[in-house]
């Protein structure tokens, strides 16, 4: 199977809303990550290493701000006539179960776009979703599909159990066929789950898409095909033949689509468990050039991450900083994650907390704190929405959320 006949299908397009404030003004794949690049950027990055150069990017919530972080896929060489990245919006149709446009899953999504994959007929269809933080040569899992003759491929990964239930789980025999898959469950038997990058053959994708919707369409003409999400029954239709196989990916992995794991994944990146410097897996970006960030000798960083363009006056432990941040003389932060462009004032502390683009700490203001618990729960971290204003010696409690353009005065 060669590499010029795969489509990629990068899905894009759903709300985020675990991410709450933070995905209230944009796609969670354009959720900023380590500073100076985006989600979006790993998947991309991971179809340019593989060489893989057609990607139908799925863009639907808040698609704008996906757009314009991709740049045409400039960065990843997708800028092309032929293949490259091409953008697969919301559109009316004519069939009464998805006229709206808009997809209410991602198995959801797929059948929308079933015609537009029987029409490329590729050899090979690889879904993926780009809220996840890992590197991985796509080009291992096709040959595993290829190898194996594969109706399907699930590339695999491992995770704790209790964060097991967040996912699919997979079992397999030792020959890689995959024998039991179970989605989101309460007491999860493996740690083994779905890394959410699949292989599928096109035609029997399109089969089962179209044999599923007259199971799940329940109420004709309502405007949902009721396929949800993967692991609800397209994935299982593929377990059930019995020629779906599992390929473990190598090295880190974790879904950064919640408060908790988003910050766990920046507090593996500064303890060096993630690698985004690694020349032979770059990770490639569209970021404007910005000056080189400054420390003052009144400032303090201790095991932090500091963007281009920050100016660091006063004291940052354990913390990621965003491009343009503005930390002033005699403020703190400390195990927190600040976006592009904040400033927090003299005097205050941000513990714990996720600061959005634009806000603006006040003198004196306090935000979040310190959880009694570890790990630190979604509930525990607090979160400040874009462009809002915490004000002079203003309080925000831990686990608070602020809206984006909120002001909080007390």
């Amino acid at each position: 199977m060669g590499r010029s006949d795969v489509v990629a299908i990068v899905q894009a397009g759903g709300k985020g809303s675990r991410m709450d404030v933070l995905t209230d003004c944009r796609a969670k794949p354009a959720l900023p990550f380590g500073g100076n690049y985006q989600l979006i950027d790993f998947p991309l990055s991971t179809l340019h290493r593989s060489g893989i150069d057609e990607v139908w990017l799925c863009v639907q919530y808040e698609a704008h701000s996906l757009l314009e972080q991709v740049a045409g896929g400039r960065p990843w060489d997708l800028d092309r006539t032929g293949g490259g990245l091409r953008f697969v919006l919301p559109q009316e149709t004519s069939e009464v179960d998805t006229e709206s446009g808009f997809a209410t899953g991602n198995a959801d999504l797929l059948y929308r776009i079933r015609g537009q994959i029987a029409d490329r007929a590729p050899e090979a269809v690889i879904v993926m979703s780009a809220d996840h933080v890992y590197s991985f040569d796509l080009e291992d899992a096709l040959r595993t599909h290829r190898s194996a003759d594969a109706e399907c491929t699930i590339v695999t990964t491992t995770c704790s159990r209790e964060e097991a239930s967040s996912h699919a789980t997979v079992t397999a025999r030792k020959n890689g066929t995959v024998t039991g898959f179970a989605y989101k469950p309460e007491q999860p038997t493996t740690t083994v789950i779905a890394a959410e990058i699949f292989v599928y053959d096109p035609k029997l994708l399109v089969k089962a898409l179209e044999e599923l919707i007259s199971q799940t369409n329940k109420v004709p003409g309502d405007g949902d095909t009721g396929l949800g999400d993967f692991g609800e029954h397209l994935v299982p239709w593929f377990v059930d033949r019995g020629k779906t196989v599992a390929h473990k990916m190598p090295g880190y992995w974790i879904d950064a689509g919640r408060p908790e794991t988003y910050m766990q994944a920046h507090r593996d990146l500064i303890d060096g468990t993630i690698d985004l410097a690694d020349s032979r897996w770059p990770i490639l970006t569209r970021q404007p050039q910005r000056s080189a960030a400054r420390i003052a000798a009144s400032a303090t960083v201790v095991d932090s991450m500091i963007s281009s363009g920050a100016h660091i006056l006063g004291d940052v432990r354990r913390s990621v900083i965003g491009p343009g941040v503005v930390i002033e003389q005699g403020a703190s932060v400390n195990d927190s994650i600040v976006f592009a462009d904040a400033v927090v004032k003299k005097g205050a502390s941000v513990d714990w907390s996720i600061i959005d683009e634009r806000v603006v700490i006040g003198n004196g203001a306090s935000v979040g704190g310190r959880p009694r618990t570890r790990p630190v729960p979604s509930e525990k971290i607090t979160i400040i929405g874009m462009n809002a204003a915490v004000t002079k010696r203003a309080r925000v409690p831990l686990g608070d959320r602020v809206s984006p353009s909120g002001r909080v005065t007390r």
